[in-house]
C-alpha cells in the first residue's frame, strides 16, 4: 500500500480561495500545488506532475481557464480536469466543456464535501 499523496493542481487568481483550498485538501491528505495565472498553471503542470487539475474559468482574461485546458489537452493531458466557475448554468452557453474534455464543473462557492467525494472517486 502506497503512502503517496495525490497532487492537485489548482489554477485560481484569488489567493484567498487558494488558501482555503489548501487548508481543506491538506487536512484530507492531498498535496496542493497552485498557480495564479494560466501561464503559471501550465508551467506548474509540467513541473508538478499532478494527479488532477482544477482550473478557474475566469482569471486574468475572461476565458483564461478554457485556454489553459486547451493547452493541456494539446500536450496530451489524460488527467481529470475540472473547471471552476461562478457563472452558474451559463457556463455551457459560453464554453463547450465536453469539447474541452473536462471531467466536470464545480460552481463557486465550491462545496468542499462534494469536491472531496469527487477526489476520492477519481483518485482513490
Amino acid at each position: 500500500m502506497s503512502n503517496k499523496k495525490f497532487v492537485i493542481l489548482y489554477v485560481e487568481d484569488d489567493q484567498d480561495l487558494i488558501d482555503a483550498m489548501k487548508l481543506v485538501l491538506e487536512k484530507n491528505g492531498y498535496e496542493l500545488r497552485s498557480a495564479r495565472t494560466g501561464e503559471e498553471g501550465l508551467r506548474c503542470y509540467k513541473s508538478a506532475q499532478p494527479d488532477l487539475v482544477i482550473v478557474d474559468l475566469m482569471m486574468e482574461e475572461v476565458d483564461a481557464g478554457a485556454h489553459l485546458v486547451k493547452e493541456l489537452r494539446a500536450l496530451g493531458n489524460k488527467l481529470p480536469v475540472y473547471m471552476l466557475s461562478s457563472m452558474s448554468d451559463n457556463l455551457s452557453m459560453t464554453t463547450d466543456y465536453n469539447e474541452l474534455g473536462l471531467a466536470g464543473v464545480f460552481q463557486k462557492p465550491i462545496n468542499y464535501d462534494q469536491l472531496l467525494k469527487v477526489l476520492k472517486s477519481k483518485l482513490g
